[in-house]
């Protein structure tokens, strides 16, 4: 019997959704700053996770494609929902109160680290490649060049607010991995599942906590908000959940390396955050190291393994 091949993928087409992907969490950072002027985080991500999850169901019923009805798939969502949605959305909205959306996106581009570490360690789902691993090595270089002495000036500054957004990431991490549980889904029914999961539990929090009826937020944090749903939430998930299954777990969240960057820019943009000039040359081995995590790799590569 001939031995099955993985499908073909058009790597163009799946390095262009990756760039698409990595633009759009970008812009999350500063719609999240602008939000919560006005909405507090819990409130915030509760919002953002009921529009979008909303958003995603109604396009899938013009599709013709329903959610599963299983407790067992409604039991990964929610775990997916914590990993991806409601645990890191409200670390990091709460992170930016107190730090600058520029200097979230670059905390959050560890992403790829953790999961290459997790799956290195733990999961080993994935060929954890030498090649894999110098993509990291030269991401995270890169983004230390962007990051330059004006980060470093910030150690120890706002730690628990730089803490949350590393635990952020190791949730992201965490989440890109258990996604490979939704492989025989329609790419739409993972993200509309996990983000209804996660308005669930952030409801209930948002009326006790916040009591939202006795907000009132500007038309500039309701924009965001819209915005964060939309584009950043909704069509980036429906993104994520097929790159998860084209590119990889470790693949997939190598556009943490390209959002850093565009994240910093769009930042420095709308918000007059400082974008240092070093960000090109931390840009050109971020791409390196994207490149190195994503390329097919060639047959008989040898992996990299741990006893």
């Amino acid at each position: 019997m001939a031995a099955s091949h993985p499908p073909k993928i058009n790597l163009a087409l799946e390095l262009t959704l990756l760039a698409t992907l990595a633009t759009l969490w970008a812009a999350a950072y500063t719609f999240i700053k602008i939000g919560i002027e006005t909405i507090p985080p819990v409130t915030l991500i509760a919002a953002r996770t009921l529009i979008a999850g909303s958003l995603l169901v109604v396009i899938m019923r013009l599709r013709g494609v329903t959610l599963p009805r299983d407790f067992l798939s409604w039991r990964n969502f929610t775990i997916q929902a914590c990993l991806n949605s409601a645990i890191p959305f409200t670390l990091i909205a709460w992170a930016e109160k107190s730090i600058d959306a520029g200097l979230a996106v670059i905390l959050n581009s560890m992403t790829p680290v953790f999961t290459f570490l997790i799956t290195l360690l733990w999961v080993r789902h994935e060929t954890t490649t030498w090649r894999k691993f110098a993509g990291v090595v030269v991401g995270l270089g890169g983004t230390c060049v962007i990051v330059g002495q004006q980060a470093l000036n910030h150690v120890g500054q706002e730690l628990f607010a730089q803490i949350a957004v590393v635990l952020a990431t190791i949730c992201y991490a965490g989440a890109a991995i258990f996604g490979k549980n939704f492989k025989n889904l329609d790419p739409m029914a993972p993200a509309a599942g996990s983000l209804l999961s996660g308005a669930a539990i952030l409801i209930p929090v948002s009326l006790v906590v916040d009591q939202p009826w006795t907000l009132a937020p500007s038309s500039a944090s309701i924009m965001a908000l819209i915005g964060l749903a939309v584009f950043s939430t909704s069509m980036a998930f429906v993104i994520y959940f097929r790159l998860i299954h084209t590119l990889g777990s470790v693949g997939t969240t190598a556009q943490a390396y390209l959002r850093a960057p565009i994240g910093v820019g769009i930042g420095a943009y709308f918000l007059g955050e400082r974008l240092d000039s070093s960000a090109w040359i931390g840009l050109v081995c971020i791409v390196i190291g994207v490149m190195l995590m994503t390329l097919p790799e060639k047959k008989h590569v040898q992996a990299f393994k741990v006893a």
